[in-house]
């Protein structure tokens, strides 16, 4: 049994002076009371829920998409090491035989496979985020448009099938043909995400009510927000029922559209994302996504054409990114923890600091470096 005292980020998603409890692998007992009782050390200890990151594609010099037992372990690895202790990675656009084969692989590692940190993968590795094939062509972004396929319930149901029903969040385009089709038959069954997209404000309404209550990195691979046209950002805007990803690496979005997004949907309703590639943790340097060859250097990951391509940014540093453009530091935690495991069905299990839950459990400085990591009551 271990005890530790600091600011507590309790399920009122704010920071209390208290001490947690560890009791073998579960959060035995919070202990609130005032902050006199707290030395000036404990004071500037942050305890927090460990990061889930639902939409990543990989990093540490792999990719999800690799299909591989390795890869899984080492992406697993890394974002542990890192303080996202709940992972959903997300396949890119390519072949339904070759998105099977993935989904088939992940289904498989995660019952099989132990990291070397001794925590089984099925642990970390809790699901899948199906990013393409149905997706519209003027906005597939990095995505390969060779693969670019029309949604295809049926398809979806052969994917889930080989994933063994690990498919945590599926990408549409609601103008392609046959997409609100797809998400009204499949409602229930899948979690529709509103993504690389020319859907304008009336279309995305229809695709909100019939089912998709998600939109993937908000601003990127969509019609912009305008006063006459609000299109996908305004429809979603209005909806208390949408949550939204944000991206928070320093790249893809400004600050001031970050912080106004905080505003605009609220921090209830902001899922902050890495959407990550295999450079995150390398050097600079030439890598992939999707087959094709991706030029990074710092934190900025390009096509050869100039396009965007992924972060290199884990969601830890993007969560800290955040917190260092304005955005409250309650908010910004919580846009990193139970948003996300809310969105993909796991806010009973992760992302908030509950007596009896497995002990996911953070612990940062004033300025929120990573100072241990807690998985499964062990420290990593």
């Amino acid at each position: 049994m271990r005890t530790i005292k600091g600011m507590i980020y309790t399920d009122k998603m704010c920071f209390e002076p208290g001490k947690i409890t560890i009791a073998e692998d579960r959060i035995g007992q919070i202990e609130l009371f005032g902050q006199e009782e707290l030395t000036e050390e404990e004071t500037g200890r942050y305890i927090l829920p460990g990061l889930v990151d639902t939409h990543f594609h990989g990093c540490a010099g792999f990719d999800f998409c690799d299909g591989t037992a390795e890869a899984m372990r080492t992406i697993a690895s890394y974002e542990l090491t890192h303080g996202i202790t709940t992972i959903t990675p997300a396949t890119m656009t390519l072949a339904e035989d070759t998105l099977m084969n993935i989904c088939a692989a992940c289904a498989s590692a995660v019952e099989t496979q132990m990291l070397e940190e001794g925590i089984p993968l099925r642990e970390v590795l809790r699901g899948i985020y199906l990013e393409g094939p149905f997706i519209s062509m003027e906005k597939k972004g990095a995505q390969n448009s060779a693969y670019i396929h029309k949604p295809d319930r049926e398809m979806l149901e052969r994917l889930q099938q080989a994933a063994q029903g690990l498919i945590k969040i599926v990408v549409i385009a609601p103008e392609t043909e046959g997409a609100m089709d797809c998400i009204r038959e499949g409602k229930g069954k899948f979690r529709f995400s509103i993504a690389h997209t020319c859907a304008d404000y009336e279309t995305a309404r229809e695709a909100i009510e019939a089912g998709a209550a998600h939109v993937t990195h908000l601003y990127n691979a969509m019609p912009p927000f305008t006063h006459r046209e609000p299109g996908v950002i305004g429809a979603a805007a209005e909806d208390t029922r949408t949550e939204v990803e944000l991206i928070c690496d320093g790249i893809h979005i400004h600050p001031s559209v970050v912080k106004s997004t905080f505003k605009l949907f609220g921090a209830e309703r902001v899922v902050l994302i890495s959407d990550s590639m295999m450079a995150t943790g390398m050097e600079d340097g030439e890598y992939a996504l999707g087959g094709q060859p991706v030029q990074v250097k710092g934190n900025r990951a390009l096509l050869a054409d100039g396009t965007i391509a992924g972060s290199a940014t884990n969601l830890y540093d993007c969560m800290r990114t955040a917190i260092g453009m304005g955005v409250p530091k309650e908010d910004a935690v919580r846009a990193a923890t139970f948003n996300p495991a809310k969105a993909v069905g796991l806010e009973s299990e992760c992302g908030c600091l509950v007596e009896g839950r497995k002990a996911d459990i953070l612990v940062a400085d004033r300025e929120f470096n990573l100072r241990e990591v807690i998985k499964g009551g062990k420290t990593i």
